[in-house]
């Protein structure tokens, strides 16, 4: 059973992700928080598998919500809402610590869908709204870090685990990243994994900040 927290400050919205959510015999609502301080003693209390995450929110947005579930509830993940003409807020979100991102005109069954894979520890984001994002953001990403930090890793990145990190951090899925290396999607998410090991991040979404923020791949270079 996976557990649902819902932060949203309009209690109507909470109302329809809740009617959506309950049917699902292993999708459970535990609560439902219409603030950011609301929700991080929510999820202290709860210890709920998945935060559904309204970005904004009067005083605390869920920005800065996220970044204090992520740091103190072991376990939370957190699953943020947000729009096209708001997307300035998810790579903030990312950094928080954010497991991935929906729209808020998702259907039902890609909001469903995307609370069990975030649940199942995989991160739930579009690639392509992934890409266009870090394309149109890539002013506000911080100087590449000096020297690289692969070659600092107690046990190094094989060459083809750097390929498949690159092709990761461009928001490309496992079937995407075998037809670009003629890998196969198995091989992919076994190198996915021993990528995740080595440099100490928990998801996919950890991967992409982690590889723009250090220079390891650039926005607009393939």
């Amino acid at each position: 059973m996976v557990g649902v927290l819902l932060v949203d400050d309009q209690p109507l919205l909470r109302l329809g992700f809740r009617s959506v959510l309950s049917p699902e015999p292993d999708l459970e609502v535990l609560g439902e928080a219409g603030t950011g301080p609301e929700a991080i003693a929510l999820a202290r209390a709860l210890r709920p598998d998945v935060v559904l995450m309204d970005v904004r929110m009067p005083g605390m947005d869920g920005i800065e919500a996220t970044r204090r579930i992520v740091a103190e509830s072991a376990g939370a993940r957190v699953l943020v809402l947000t729009t096209f003409d708001l997307d300035e807020y998810v790579y903030g979100a990312l950094r928080a610590g954010a497991s991935g991102f929906l729209l808020k005109d998702a259907m039902p069954a890609e909001l469903v869908h995307g609370i069990r894979v975030v649940a199942a520890g995989e991160s739930a984001l579009a690639p392509a709204v992934t890409r266009r994002l870090i394309e149109r953001f890539a002013d506000q990403l911080p100087a590449p870090a000096r020297p690289n930090p692969l070659d600092r890793l107690p046990d190094p990145l094989t060459a083809r685990e750097q390929e498949v990190l690159r092709a990761l951090a461009k928001g490309l899925s496992n079937r995407e990243i075998g037809a670009r290396v003629h890998l196969s999607e198995l091989t992919v998410k076994v190198h996915v994994g021993r990528i995740l090991t080595k440099l100490g991040l928990r998801d996919r979404a950890q991967v992409i900040v982690f590889a723009y923020e250090h220079g390891i791949v650039r926005p607009g270079r393939e």
